[in-house]
């Protein structure tokens, strides 16, 4: 394997978020040192090329708006104009492990809220127009140069406007950030603000990106959940009805009886633990998991560990828990469970990248040694060969 890069940031991540995070947009110079491209130009242009990875092509060019997903192919490439255009790629870590590298700086930040790393390339001109996005993000700014501008949040001043069926752009807005950013530079934008960049000349951009579920998701996932796992499967009960004279009115203790029905779920707290748990462990977007053609067995798993191998786990996964009840884990939307007395194992695997079997405190028991074959057969973890 090629030497990856190592990315640190030069501010600390406490005092960014007391003073920014969702709070205001800034641009902080040189939040990486000596900035380093994690891929090429051409390496990002093969991902568009993958069927599975989630890419898009956009172009201005006289200021005539096109949008397209990918993949594409090489005459996508070969046909190009010298400006006004770009191509992205949406969690890019999931399938580059250079780029992935990206993210590591940022890991004390909840995992739960971590969305993806979205790379794209432009040429001069090249952007997808005044927009505004409801997540967080930071802005890496790669090789090149690129002019951002940043306008105030006003829910309702902004006014959509429809350049292509693809893009989502508002018609614009007064900048409170004007500025131009180099490499190494980050620029942090909260969600809600709009915003607008363009490269001046062929450039990289990197964007590592946190988004919460919407209240609409946690509903109608919750409503998933509870079919999936056959809850609530039972009709309003009412013995002591009686007979009405207005037939059409829904009477206020006819209201509280339903309304009892329909939150009576939410009154289980390991129901609402399991829940969130599950769905705040998968991924929005697809992972590279490939299971091995040949299953591993255990003992294989443990030889393994015994001579130093690490574990990998796939870019992008996610492992989560609940404070304080460690012995159980959520992965991938899965379900672990292991006794109290293991909760370590539990913990190594949602809190760290790889491992090895010094991180497990030499646990070596069949029960361990059977968790990790079995997360290994999966494709969630992966060895070094």
């Amino acid at each position: 394997m090629d030497q990856l890069t190592e990315y640190q940031l030069t501010f600390s991540l406490d005092e960014f978020l007391s003073l920014y995070w969702q709070k205001k947009p800034t641009i902080i110079k040189q939040g990486f040192k000596n900035f380093k491209d994690p891929i090429s130009a051409e390496e990002l242009a093969g991902l568009t090329m993958e069927e599975e990875i989630d890419s898009r092509f956009v172009s201005n060019l006289n200021d005539d708006w096109c949008a397209e997903h990918g993949p594409f192919d090489e005459t996508k490439f070969s046909t190009l104009n010298d400006s006004h255009w770009q191509f992205i790629v949406q969690a890019a870590n999931h399938w580059h492990q250079g780029a992935a590298q990206l993210v590591k700086p940022f890991k004390q930040l909840p995992q739960w809220l971590f969305d993806d790393l979205m790379i794209s390339y432009s040429v001069q001109g090249g952007g997808v127009g005044p927009h505004i996005d409801q997540y967080d993000v930071f802005i890496i700014q790669g090789s090149g140069r690129r002019h951002w501008r940043v306008g105030a949040k006003d829910i309702g001043q902004y006014k959509e406007t429809c350049r292509s069926s693809a893009l989502r752009q508002i018609e614009g807005f007064d900048a409170v950030i004007d500025a131009i950013l180099e490499p190494g530079d980050i620029l942090y934008i909260p969600p809600g603000y709009p915003h607008d960049g363009y490269a001046l000349e062929p450039s990289m951009s990197y964007s590592v990106g946190y988004r919460s579920p919407k209240e609409q998701e946690l509903v109608s996932n919750f409503a998933d959940y509870i079919l999936a796992h056959d809850m609530g499967d039972v009709h309003l009960s009412n013995p002591d009805l009686r007979a009405r004279q207005q037939f059409g009115e829904i009477q206020q203790q006819d209201l509280t009886q339903l309304t009892e029905m329909l939150t009576s779920a939410l009154e289980h707290p390991e129901t609402i633990k399991d829940f969130m748990g599950c769905m705040l462990s998968q991924s929005r977007h697809q992972l590279d998991i490939v299971e091995p053609q040949q299953k591993w067995e255990a003992e294989e798993i443990q030889n393994y560990l015994q001579q130093g191998g690490p574990l990998h786990k796939v870019s992008g996964l996610r492992a989560l828990y609940h404070q304080g009840e460690s012995n159980i884990a959520y992965i991938n939307g899965e379900v672990i469970k292991v006794p109290t007395t293991q909760c370590h194992i539990l913990e190594t695997l949602c809190n760290q990248d790889e491992f090895q079997l010094e991180d497990l405190d030499g646990e070596t028991d069949t029960s361990t040694i059977s968790l990790l074959c079995n997360l290994v057969n999966k494709g969630y973890w992966y060895l070094l060969d």
